[in-house]
């Protein structure tokens, strides 16, 4: 996927894709995979990973919204992530089956960025 069918696809008012679009426009890498998965069994997954996020105190940001937008989305997902250019955050996001259209994103912290346990 070429960076600015990426960039347009992230350009909408949900607080992650902002985020993850200015990580883009100050020089993230990033990847798109090849194959896709059931949207269900990533918000399974993620929705796991907020609780245990919040016993910690952390709100990944996005996060909840983005197990919400999966689960509501049903159908398989085209997963891909960005690496922010200072390296301390990443952000995922998942595009529909085709890579038309951005379905969820959500940012995920370094170990050194999150609060202490």
């Amino acid at each position: 996927m070429e960076r600015h069918v990426l960039e347009k696809l992230l350009a909408n008012d949900e607080a992650a894709s902002v985020a993850a679009l200015a990580a883009l426009h100050d020089g993230a890498t990033y990847h798109t995979f090849d194959t896709t998965q059931p949207s269900g069994q990533h918000a399974g997954v993620f929705s796991r990973r907020l609780q245990r996020a919040r016993l910690r105190g952390v709100e990944p940001l996005g996060l909840e919204r983005a197990v919400q937008l999966l689960r509501e989305h049903g159908r398989p997902v085209r997963g891909g992530m960005i690496d922010s250019a200072d390296q301390k955050g990443s952000f995922v996001f998942y595009l529909t089956e085709d890579g038309s259209a951005l379905v969820a994103c959500f940012r995920l912290q370094r170990w050194s960025e999150r609060s202490p346990l």
